[in-house]
C-alpha cells in the first residue's frame, strides 16, 4: 500500500518531507474540468481552448512542486494548466467521468482504478499519442506494467515515483557497530540483525498503527517477501489472483516474514508495540541520543517524520540501502517495490492535452520539483544532480539500478481486499490471533467473485 488517494488523508503521511493531503489547486483556485468534447465517452475541456485540466489527489506543497515544474512549459507552449486536488480522487473521477465531465488528464495513485476506468472506455491508450518504446527505454524497468491491461494495451504513464524497498539506519551508530551498509542478501541482513541484537539493542523498529488503515505496513512487508523469494512472475499472478491468495508460495513468504518480525528480540517492543504504535513513529528510536533500534524498513516518504534537527542534516545522519534480494529466491537482480502517480488521458480529441501528457511523463519533467524536494522521477535517465540532497539521490539510484520494479501489491488488488481484508488479516497475524495459514485463508475467502 502506498500513501495515496483517500489513504493519504487517513494516514497523515507525506511523500518526502512535509504533510500532504491538503486540498489545493495549482494555477487556478477553482475546480478544473467542464465543457464538452473529450474522448472515450468522457468530456474534458474544450479542445484547442488553450487550457488543459488535470485532477489528482495530492495538494499542499506537493501541488506547489507540480505547479513549479509546469511553469516553464506553460510559458513556452502557451498552454494554461489547471490542476485540482481532490482527496476523494477515486470516487470523484468516477462520478465526473460517468457524468461526461471528466478532466482532460487524471493522475491515478492506484493502477487498479485506472485500468477499471479504461475498461469502461473512458481512457485513451498511450500508444495513440506517446512514444511507448521511447518511454520503455528511459523508465525504471517494470513500471509500465502497472498500467497495462490484460490484452497488453497501456493506458497510463508514470509521472512520479515512490520507493518502498528501503532500509534506514543511523549512520554514526551503525558505522561504530561495524555493520555492512550494503548487505548482498536478505540472509546477510538477518545475520547483521543478530549481531545488533547481541550488542544489546533491537535490530528493527516497526509499527503499523494507522487508525482505520492499520495493517497497510504489514501488507507491504509480505509483498516485499513474495517479490524477493518468488520473483515478479509469481507476484503478478498473486496480485491478479491467477493463483490463490493462500498459495503455498505465499504461505512460505509469510512464514519467513514471521521469523523476522516475530523472532524473539528482533523488533523493538514486539508484536503488541507494532500494533499499538503509530507507523510514523517507528523510525524515531533509531535517532535517539542512544538508539534503541538500528534498522527500519519504509518508503522514501518516511524522512518527513524525522525530527527537524535530523532533517536539517540528513546527508550526514541518515543512511539508507535497498532491501536486499533473497538468497535462493529471485536471481535476476534486486527487485524494487513502490508506487507512483500514473497520468491518463481522458480527452483524446485535445492535442494540447496530449502535449501536456507528453511533457509530464517525460524524463525532462520535474527539475523544479526535484530541487524543492519531495519528488522522484520514474525515469532512469533523469539528472539526479537536480535533487536537493544526497539521500534523495541515493534513493533514486537504488530505483534506477533495480532489476525490476513492481507496484505496491495491495494497490493492484480489489479495494475490499487490498484496503480491507488484507489489512485485517495481517493485524490478526502479527497479533497471534491467526496462524499464517488462517490469515491467508481468510483473505482468499474474501476475494470477490
Amino acid at each position: 500500500m502506498r500513501m495515496n488517494p483517500t489513504r493519504r488523508a487517513m494516514l497523515g503521511g507525506a511523500a518526502a518531507a512535509t504533510a500532504v493531503g491538503l486540498a489545493g489547486c495549482l494555477q487556478n483556485p477553482n475546480e478544473g474540468g467542464g465543457g464538452d468534447g473529450g474522448g472515450g465517452g468522457s468530456a474534458g475541456g474544450n479542445a484547442g481552448d488553450g487550457t488543459v485540466t488535470i485532477l489528482g489527489n495530492f495538494g499542499g506543497v506537493e501541488a506547489e512542486g507540480f505547479n513549479a515544474a509546469l511553469k516553464s512549459f506553460s510559458e513556452e507552449s502557451g498552454i494554461t494548466v489547471e490542476y485540482t486536488s481532490d482527496q476523494d480522487f477515486v470516487n470523484t473521477i468516477r462520478t465526473r467521468a460517468g457524468a461526461g465531465d471528466a478532466p482532460d488528464i487524471a493522475l491515478f495513485p492506484q493502477p487498479g482504478a485506472l485500468l477499471q476506468m479504461a475498461q469502461e472506455g473512458h481512457i485513451a491508450p498511450i500508444e495513440d499519442y506517446l512514444d511507448v518504446e521511447g518511454l520503455k527505454s528511459t523508465l525504471i524497468a517494470g513500471f509500465l506494467e502497472s498500467a497495462t491491461a490484460e490484452d497488453g494495451t497501456i493506458y497510463g504513464a508514470p509521472m512520479r515515483l515512490a520507493v518502498k524497498s528501503l532500509v534506514w539506519y543511523p549512520i554514526k551508530a551503525y558505522e561504530e557497530g561495524g555493520w555492512n551498509a550494503e548487505p548482498a542478501t536478505f540472509q546477510e541482513l538477518m545475520k547483521i540483525g543478530d549481531e545488533i541484537k547481541d550488542s544489546g539493542i533491537a535490530p528493527w523498529s516497526d509499527a503499523w498503527n494507522a487508525d482505520q488503515a492499520t495493517g497497510w505496513v504489514g501488507t507491504d512487508w509480505l509483498e516485499e517477501f513474495v517479490l524477493r523469494m518468488h520473483g515478479p512472475d509469481v507476484y503478478d499472478q498473486w496480485t491478479k489472483h491467477e493463483i490463490p491468495f493462500n498459495d503455498p508460495q505465499i504461505l512460505e513468504s509469510l512464514d519467513a516474514l514471521g521469523e523476522l518480525l516475530k523472532g524473539e528480540g528482533n523488533v523493538l517492543g514486539g508484536s503488541q508495540t507494532i500494533l499499538n504504535t503509530a507507523f510514523s513513529e517507528a523510525i524515531l528510536p533509531l535517532f535517539e541520543e542512544e538508539p534503541r533500534a538500528m534498522l527500519h524498513r519504509q518508503g522514501n516518504f518516511v524522512t518527513g517524520f524525522l525530527p527537524e534537527e535530523i532533517q536539517a542534516d540528513m546527508d550526514n545522519l541518515v543512511g539508507v540501502f535497498a532491501l536486499p534480494q533473497w538468497e535462493g529466491g529471485y536471481s535476476e537482480g534486486n527487485p524494487i517495490m513502490g508506487g507512483g502517480d500514473l497520468a491518463a488521458l481522458f480527452n483524446k480529441e485535445d492535442d494540447e492535452a496530449k502535449k501536456v501528457m507528453e511533457f509530464i511523463t517525460s524524463a525532462d519533467f520535474g527539475a523544479e520539483w526535484a530541487e524543492a524536494g519531495g519528488w522522484l522521477s520514474p525515469h532512469q535517465t533523469f539528472d539526479t544532480s537536480l535533487y536537493s540532497d544526497e539521500i534523495t539521490r541515493q534513493v533514486a539510484e537504488i530505483a534506477s539500478e533495480a532489476a525490476v520494479f513492481r507496484f505496491d501489491g495491495s494497490d493492484l488488488m480489489p479495494g475490499e481486499v487490498g484496503g480491507g481484508s488484507f489489512w485485517t488479516a495481517m493485524n490478526e497475524w502479527i497479533g497471534d490471533e491467526k496462524t499464517s495459514q488462517e490469515a491467508l485463508d481468510a483473505v482468499e475467502e474474501s476475494w470477490p467473485a
